[in-house]
């Protein structure tokens, strides 16, 4: 359906323009290494909580659905960035450099994978803390607990997406396009759809973690399948790369 929708803007109206952008935004989040590599973000163990059962759930699906969000905000501020490069500031990316970060998708998914399956932090999360004793400050580094919660990876996540596979797509449908304006234009509601879509998608998968944060073996059985789902479609990603024949600017026969 992308394609078909791609197909259309070379003759399709300012109205239709935005309308496909958004439509082709939001279906593009649905792309299985996308799901996936959100899926390795709402992961986790289940944790003893205050709070009643639903407030958990409904605490766990707006959770999950801001990063979500902050993944697309990567997405598009990747994207941005390469619109901007290419026809604003007129430069040639040939189309080896888009299969380049999308290698690196590929051993991204797969260390996600295999963190999530090992239940362990991609980076740890250590904070400076300070505090005064007998007139001397002292400075201790301080590891956050697995409650705490850091939407940062989850936007760098969303960026190397960006400039991946994504990238040749939007090069793709802007090439179509005829002004600078309708191009930006197009961007815009091409991240908008994109952060709405994978809102949708991070709270799907949000939701039935939250629903087992009681059940330790349950959750493992989730945690193991998405995380060898991320490596499997990571490998996959880098054999498809390779068996191409571009593996990093080099022709290989």
């Amino acid at each position: 359906m992308i394609e078909e929708l791609i197909q259309q803007l070379p003759t399709a109206t300012p109205f239709f323009v935005l309308v496909a952008g958004f439509m082709i935004g939001l279906l593009h989040a649905f792309e299985p290494d996308h799901v996936v590599a959100v899926a390795t973000q709402n992961s986790k163990s289940p944790q003893k909580s205050s709070m009643s059962f639903f407030r958990q759930v409904g605490s766990g699906a707006i959770k999950s659905s801001i990063l979500g969000a902050l993944w697309g905000a990567g997405h598009t501020s990747a994207l941005v960035l390469v619109s901007l490069l290419i026809f604003v500031f007129a430069m040639n990316i040939p189309n080896e450099m888009f299969d380049n970060f999308e290698f690196g998708v590929g051993i991204m998914l797969v260390i996600l994978g295999l963190f999530t399956y090992l239940n362990r932090k991609l980076f740890g999360q250590k904070h400076i803390h300070t505090h005064t004793h007998d007139g001397v400050i002292h400075t201790h580094p301080h590891t956050h607990d697995k409650a705490h919660r850091h939407g940062h990876k989850s936007y760098i996540i969303g960026c190397v997406h960006g400039l991946a596979g994504s990238g040749s797509l939007v090069v793709l449908a802007l090439s179509t396009l005829h002004d600078l304006e309708t191009i930006l234009s197009f961007v815009l509601v091409f991240g908008i759809g994109s952060i709405v879509g994978m809102m949708l998608v991070s709270s799907a998968i949000g939701l039935p973690f939250s629903l087992t944060l009681y059940s330790e073996r349950i959750n493992k059985i989730l945690r193991y399948s998405v995380g060898s789902i991320s490596i499997i479609i990571g490998i996959d990603i880098m054999y498809h790369i390779v068996a191409n024949g571009n593996f990093f600017g080099l022709t290989i026969n």
